[in-house]
């Protein structure tokens, strides 16, 4: 690594020769000026990592000095040494952008540490970070060799996501491929974990069975509903993974203390039409078409699959034995969202209030199709950093704020979340077969048995049948269905896309948050 090239400007620099010896002995090139105006010009000419600067020197003043080196390169760091503690001169400096602030007299302890975390800080943390996962990787490893229940699985989901946004900040590439490794064995061993208990969750044969879809609402919501005297407010973000809450988390959380942060599992298949409709009834999909006769919408039917989610949440709270005062919106659109935000308080009186927000759902769709959202949407990080940057500029903020100033219990929660796909797998099926890219309802398929969960019996996890003879295929971790016409085209085309609707940590394993106003 090359030597750190430091300018100190200093009226007594001669006092300080101690300190720049001390420097010069750690490996710096420190180059010395006494006053502002050869600040200025020594720092034009030449290359500087940092700058010290004195705040009280003879013609060009410390800040006006500043204020010349931050317009000549405003990313390189200044630190500011003065002997007044004026918080005057305090507030000045900092609204001028300086890196540090230290007061005379300093030690040379006190230089290196400000050099440290302005220049050495990136490098220090990432070496830092690495270090940390390394020990967490045999914990995590060890974690996975053993029978995982329910609370486990999202431990391991939850630590594996903590390694992903913190080695994100990272420069060491070698760390994040490891993790990769680690979470696509995570997602292989889940998926053998969902094969063997997805169905004994639904027929009584297992005592472990987490939070799904149908009992969220009657175990998670109601009861702070009853609890709060308050109104509280149901946000539903669409296609939300754990990963895009902790970047939203921050931001929401400077109007809004996060209480409880838990997880629950999406039902299968992990999308809106199955996933959401037995969030908002109370139900599991055949349930839904039993008991709301023309109201359930199959694969293959024409038209909305997400229509009566409203009716179906009076249904839930009917039976629930809660004669409460409700509201149900959903946004798909800027204008929508622009009218409930401004609306909010006509919602004060209501017990209950739910609201689905389509955006995320739609950025994953759009990515598939959109050549230019690809390109913001790269990898998962990118994908997270889009979802963020949507957020703050969305009316899904003002409507969390205008809550806030009701004084309103916020909740939110997703009704699954979405993978990037890498791998194919072949599937041969009729006209008939559904089209969603992570499962496949149909007749006579021919898959490859050991990417998928089959159901051959949709009964047993209460899903509908479109025909006597159907069944249902979720595939595994991140592969896609891909049909053999048109193969290389179809595989190019859906590689690396966003998808739900099978079987992985991130699109089964979802967030579910308990905030208050602050």
């Amino acid at each position: 690594m090359d030597k750190i090239s430091i300018l100190w400007a200093d009226d007594e620099i001669d006092l300080l020769k101690p300190h720049l010896l001390y420097l010069q002995d750690k490996g710096f090139n420190v180059k010395t000026v006494t006053n502002g105006n050869d600040a200025v010009d020594e720092f034009s000419k030449d290359g500087y990592d940092l700058v010290f600067l004195d705040e009280n020197m003879p013609g060009l003043s410390g800040l006006e000095t500043l204020t010349k080196i931050k317009n000549l390169k405003p990313r390189v760091p200044v630190i500011m040494i003065t002997k007044s503690e004026e918080e005057a001169i305090m507030d000045n400096a900092i609204g001028s952008q300086i890196s540090d602030y230290l007061i005379k007299p300093v030690n040379p302890g006190q230089i290196l540490l400000s050099i440290k975390k302005n220049i050495d800080k990136n490098r220090l943390i990432s070496e830092k970070t690495t270090s940390n996962y390394q020990q967490d990787f045999r914990n995590i490893s060890m974690m996975l060799s053993d029978n995982l229940s329910i609370k486990e699985w999202e431990d391991v989901y939850k630590k594996l996501i903590f390694w992903e946004l913190e080695l994100e900040k990272s420069v060491d590439s070698s760390m994040k491929e490891i993790l990769a490794m680690q979470k696509s064995e995570a997602n292989t061993l889940f998926s053998k974990f969902i094969e063997r208990n997805y169905v004994n969750w639904f027929n009584g044969r297992s005592k472990d069975v987490p939070v799904l879809s149908h009992t969220l609402i009657k175990t998670k919501v109601l009861p702070d509903v009853e609890k709060h005297s308050h109104p509280v407010f149901l946000v539903v973000i669409d296609n939300l993974r754990y990963d895009q809450w902790k970047l939203l988390q921050p931001i929401i959380e400077e109007d809004f203390y996060t209480d409880k942060e838990e997880m629950y599992f999406a039902i299968l298949p992990t999308c809106t039409q199955y996933a959401r409709n037995s969030l908002f009834a109370g139900l599991m999909p055949s349930e839904i078409e039993k008991m709301y006769p023309g109201k359930w919408q199959n694969d293959e039917d024409e038209g909305g699959k997400n229509l009566h989610e409203e009716e179906f949440l009076a249904g839930l709270l009917r039976r629930s034995g809660k004669d409460i005062k409700f509201s149900y919106n959903k946004i798909t659109n800027f204008e929508a969202g622009k009218r409930l935000a401004d609306s909010i308080h006509s919602l004060a009186n209501n017990k209950l209030n739910a609201i689905v927000y389509n955006f995320v759902d739609t950025l994953s769709h759009a990515r598939t199709e959109m050549e230019v959202i690809r390109e913001l949407a790269s990898d998962d990080a990118a994908y997270r950093s889009l979802t963020v940057s949507w957020f703050q500029h969305s009316p899904l903020r003002d409507i969390i704020k205008n809550i806030r100033a009701i004084g309103g219990k916020l909740i939110i929660t997703t009704d699954h979340g979405t993978i990037k796909v890498g791998e194919p797998s072949k599937v041969i099926g009729d006209k008939n077969t559904t089209t969603n890219l992570r499962y496949k309802q149909g007749k006579s398929l021919t898959y490859q048995g050991k990417d998928v969960f089959m159901l051959k019996n949709p009964a047993d996890a209460f899903l509908p049948r479109q025909h006597v003879s159907s069944i249902f295929l979720f595939i595994k971790e991140n592969k896609f269905f891909a049909y053999p016409n048109n193969y290389n085209h179809y595989v190019s085309y859906y590689r690396n896309t966003f998808q739900h609707g099978g079987i992985s940590l991130e699109e089964m394993i979802i967030p579910f948050i308990h905030l208050s106003p602050k």
